[in-house]
């Protein structure tokens, strides 16, 4: 009879991809011995695909375990020639309770993992004065921004510190506490909820704007806060936005979320996205050239989080297929996901990107202004407009009120010949095609 593991991982089967499945979950092995009620430990080959699974698949997992079995695990995925997860590994206060919706901290978020820029330098900077000084400086941290930008990885960077020293954390989002709060309460056990939940050192809780709409998850979290902070532990707080702009919550927690410091983190800069493409490729150990990275730097949107499944995907079909990843296999593996991002772009569209990122008017560029930044912008504008959309160059030279089409090819031509010759103006120019792309999927 397949083990409780394996009935789990075919029951995944029919919720995802087929692809997906042969080329991650199929290469997972859970491990018996070493899981628990509380917690299911599977064994993946490279650090890669464990990173891959844990980010994408750890809560479905868990979630079929709680099927089939009543109890919801945390998820380990751990490298095959790694030592399985261990109990002080596990981000729960009381170690006889399983996790508030099963969440371990990840091993490979620390701070000497995390990549520092102009975007996320502040956050950065608070995360580790208050790993430093727990319960002492920044209390509430509350961190924000958008999705894949690194509030997680810092939350946990100050975790794992925590945990080394021996102390006491735990990790949830609202949803997992939402569900742990609910099961105490149908259970009766609400004395073991406010232990868990009140005698931590440090609490780190996600996407704190899910908590909107909720009153009576909101009465247990601000008495939850309110304990925790009047014995000084350290709480940690991550959303989407700033809490004076999270609709539905009560204004008292609102101000407590603003008492101690709010750090926002914006979307990387391209150096920035650089320098993170090289610290995945570091810890996951895939071999790409500088051409390669600058130009996975440019076609990932602002979620750095799509930076794991570029770097899975090119290394799976370098694999299989037995060849280097070069710029040209790049482009090639990932053409079907670009072209999917392009397929609703206009020329107006391109306009009021190009006209923001170089600020100039759009009504500029279609003028016929000599000035040295307009033209400049005017010719990236027919470049963009010819490369990503359908429209031919007497279409364009009519719209841009251009002569004919010989001044769009000359146009195309000289773009083409900087892009040559000139590295940085080519990286730019396909941030800027990036650019355009991610504006149609908002």
């Amino acid at each position: 009879m397949n083990s409780i593991g394996k009935q789990v991982l075919n029951a995944l089967k029919n919720e995802i991809s087929e692809i997906d499945y042969q080329r991650y979950i199929r290469q997972l092995e859970f491990n018996e011995n070493d899981s628990k009620s509380n917690l299911a430990v599977f064994h993946a080959p490279n650090p890669l695909i464990a990173n891959w699974i844990r980010t994408k698949f750890a809560d479905k997992i868990s979630h079929l375990f709680e099927i089939k079995t009543g109890v919801r695990p945390a998820v380990s995925i751990v490298v095959k020639t790694s030592t399985a997860a261990t109990p002080h590994n596990v981000a729960v206060a009381v170690p006889s309770e399983r996790p508030s919706g099963g969440s371990l901290l990840n091993p490979s978020y620390t701070f000497q993992n995390f990549v520092i820029g102009g975007s996320n330098q502040f956050a950065y900077i608070s995360a580790k004065a208050v790993s430093e000084k727990p319960g002492i400086v920044y209390n509430p941290l509350f961190i924000y921004g958008g999705v894949g930008l690194g509030k997680t990885h810092l939350m946990q960077a100050v975790g794992n510190v925590m945990l080394s020293e021996g102390k006491t954390v735990i990790y949830t989002s609202v949803e997992q506490f939402l569900n742990d709060f609910l099961r105490h309460l149908n259970n009766k056990t609400m004395d073991r909820f406010k232990d868990k939940y009140r005698k931590c050192d440090l609490l780190l809780i996600d996407d704190i704007q899910f908590l909107s709409g909720k009153n009576q998850l909101q009465e247990e979290f601000f008495h939850t806060f309110e304990a925790l902070r009047n014995e000084n532990k350290q709480i940690i707080i991550t959303s989407d936005k700033h809490p004076k702009k999270i609709g539905g919550i009560e204004e008292r927690l609102i101000s407590r979320f603003e008492w101690g410091l709010v750090a926002d983190i914006q979307p990387p800069e391209l150096e920035t996205k650089i320098e993170i493409i090289k610290k995945k490729c570091e810890i996951n150990r895939v071999k790409l050239d500088r051409d390669v990275i600058n130009y996975v730097a440019t076609i990932i949107e602002n979620n750095t989080r799509e930076i794991e499944g570029i770097l899975s995907k090119l290394n799976a079909y370098s694999q299989l297929m037995g060849v280097d990843i070069t710029i040209e296999f790049a482009r090639n593996v990932l053409k079907e996901q670009m072209a999917e991002k392009r397929s609703n772009i206009t020329i107006d569209l391109i306009m009021d990107t190009v006209a923001k990122e170089l600020n100039v008017k759009s009504s500029e560029i279609r003028s016929k202004s000599r000035n040295s930044n307009i033209v400049y912008a005017r010719r990236i504008a027919i470049y963009l407009s010819r490369s990503l959309t359908p429209n031919s160059m007497p279409q364009l030279a009519q719209y841009f009120g251009m002569k004919d089409h010989t001044a769009v090819s000359h146009t195309m031509k000289k773009i083409q010949e900087l892009m040559k010759n000139d590295e940085d103006f080519r990286i730019k120019i396909e941030e800027l095609s990036n650019k355009v792309s991610t504006v149609t999927d908002e």
